[in-house]
This record gives C-alpha cells, structure tokens and sequence, in this order.
C-alpha cells in the first residue's frame, strides 16, 4: 500500500553497527511507503567535533561496554547476525562511502541500497576489511555491478559530493548514525524507525 510521495534523506556511516541494524527495515518502510530514498553517506570524523559526538575509543568505559550489550540485544531481537566484536573495526570508511556514492550516481538508488546492504554485512557479518580496496572491488562484484566502479569512486565529482553530504548533514544538525530525515525533521538510530513510518503515514 503507498502511503505517501515523501523522501527521506539517508545519512550513514559505512561502519556504522546501527545502520546495518535498520537497512533492511528502512528498506522496507521507505518502499512500502513509495517514499524516494536519496543515499547520504557522511564523514563521521568531520560531525564528531561540530556535534561534541565522540569517536567510540574515547567514549566513557561504562558507555562502551553498554554498548557492546545493547548491539547484543538488537540482534537478536531483529534476527539479524552480528558480531559486536568483528575483526576490522574500527575501519576507515571513506573509500567504502564513495563507493556507494558512485554506484548512487551510475547506477541508482536501489543499486547504492544493495551496495550499502553488501558494506554493513561485510563489516559486521562477515568480518571482512571495508578498509581494503580489493574487499571493495569484490563486494561490487558481487553486487553485480560494473567493476569500473571502484576506480570511479576517486573520482574528483565523487569526492566533491561526500564533502557535500557531510557538510549538508552537519548544516541540519544531523548528528549521528543512522539520521533519517523527513521533510526537515531527524530521527535519529534505527530504534526510530517506528517514528519514520509514521511520518510517511502522515
């Protein structure tokens, strides 16, 4: 059933535990909807100072360790695989963001939600290196994209859009990952999805 002819501005950190959490859910809402999905990934490390967020290595021992019990419980509450401790994180995400920023822009929006679905399962399922660029090439390919797309993630028009993204991001205030926003107004983290729904609704 379409509810609605709203979009929903997606920012996200490929690295991001949370964003991997909601994705398919998100997915699911926004098509129910007939919502349009404009894919933001943002630099996380360029929000944190303007939003006082911290990296986690810096967060209070007692916020970390909640944490790791809080991803613990949502997995399994939503049956989704997790590993709270995985091989490669914290990972440098920024290749791994123009990526889906050049699939989004040769490819489309539901290629760069496949592409998003393929980077959030292969840091947090399947422990592999989001960070390495043959890991990137290889989840392009198993999304059945073009392998052109890695090398057309360091392109200069990629480059200027991922500034762009995180500097639109910081201007509205959006603060953390997952931000989903509607019509100016920020939910923000996966267990706001119910809220996100309900906007559409409305």
């Amino acid at each position: 059933m379409r509810m609605s002819t709203k979009t929903i501005d997606y920012y996200f950190a490929p690295q991001s535990p949370w964003t991997y959490l909601g994705h398919s859910r998100f997915e699911a809402i926004a098509a129910s909807a007939g919502a349009t999905v404009r894919v933001r990934p943002i630099d996380m490390g360029s929000v944190f100072p303007v939003s006082g967020g911290l990296p986690l290595g810096k967060r209070a021992p007692q916020r970390q360790a909640y944490r790791l019990v809080d991803l613990a419980r949502c997995s399994k509450y939503l049956e989704l695989p997790l590993n709270v401790k995985p091989k490669f994180f914290p990972v440098a995400s920024d290749d791994a963001a123009r990526l889906i920023i050049a699939v989004d822009m040769h490819d489309g929006t539901e290629a760069a939600m496949r592409m998003c679905s393929a980077v959030f399962q292969a840091v947090w399922v399947q422990e592999r290196n989001i960070g390495d660029p043959k890991v990137l090439d290889s989840l392009v390919v198993e999304c059945g994209l073009s392998p052109k797309r890695g090398e057309q993630s360091q392109s200069q028009a990629v480059q200027e859009r991922y500034e762009a993204y995180t500097q639109e991001a910081i201007d509205i205030q959006v603060f953390g990952a997952p931000s989903y926003v509607i019509d100016g107004e920020i939910f923000w983290g996966q267990d706001r999805l119910d809220f996100v729904e309900r906007a559409l609704r409305a």
